[in-house]
């Protein structure tokens, strides 16, 4: 997986115009539009009424005013992409956020962990912890940042509750490791007990700060350093 940052979806855009403009300028909608991917919204005057997506936007909008739609909308937008890659992640986004009347789904996001179930947990713990301070008692709650542990025991076991997955990436080649329940670090099938150990190991020799070198799976999909786990505490 690359690390890579900052790579653009939305080339170019061409938002508001009249829906006339699509018969009375269809050769210069043509030009824009011919061969190119991206993601359409409809309005009725500045009401959000449809959003979608297209391979072919220019007959995508003409459709648009002979089928069901039409009568509903007299303006449109539309935002060319580079490639498909999150075209259709982005159309569930429109979808869910603005809620389109002319839309009969929502749309659904391929990989995406809904945070209800852990907010509920964790708020559980929140009201747990709580109430122990008001009761004397010492703290328990799992929302709690945790420090390092001695050099000597796993580093990590201060911030995970579970098996977590790491990966790195290191002069092309990407590597793989696993954190146990107990904090340590198994790498090519040594375990060590701190994420510098194990970079090393992965390095040649060569040291490293393991914080820096190994992500972690924040949410699905986002790999983010491991040092992050010392900014928001607990994980798992």
């Amino acid at each position: 997986m690359s690390r890579k940052r900052g790579r653009q979806l939305v080339s170019q855009m061409l938002e508001k115009l009249d829906a006339s403009a699509l018969e009375q300028y269809k050769h210069i909608i043509r030009h824009y539009t011919r061969d190119r991917d991206g993601v359409y919204a409809l309005y009725r005057n500045d009401t959000l009424y449809y959003v979608g997506l297209a391979r072919n936007l220019q007959g995508r909008l003409k459709q648009h005013l002979k089928d069901r739609h039409r009568g509903f909308w007299n303006r449109f937008s539309v935002y060319l992409t580079i490639g498909n890659s999150f075209v259709k992640e982005m159309e569930t986004l429109l979808l869910r956020i603005a809620k389109p009347t002319g839309n009969k789904q929502l749309g659904k996001f391929v990989k995406c962990q809904d945070l209800r179930r852990t907010f509920r947990r964790d708020y559980k713990a929140d009201v747990e912890e709580k109430f122990g301070q008001l009761v004397g008692r010492k703290k328990v709650g799992k929302m709690q940042h945790a420090k390092p542990v001695d050099e000597g025991r796993p580093v990590l076991g201060s911030f995970i509750r579970n098996g977590l997955a790491l990966k790195a990436w290191y002069k092309g080649n990407e590597h793989k490791a696993r954190v146990r329940r107990n904090g340590s670090i198994k790498f090519m099938g040594a375990v060590f007990n701190s994420p510098s150990q194990a970079a090393k190991a992965a390095n040649g020799g060569k040291n490293v700060n393991g914080w820096a070198f190994w992500c972690y799976e924040r949410a699905p999909g986002d790999w983010v350093p491991l040092k992050e786990l010392r900014k928001h505490g607990r994980h798992g």
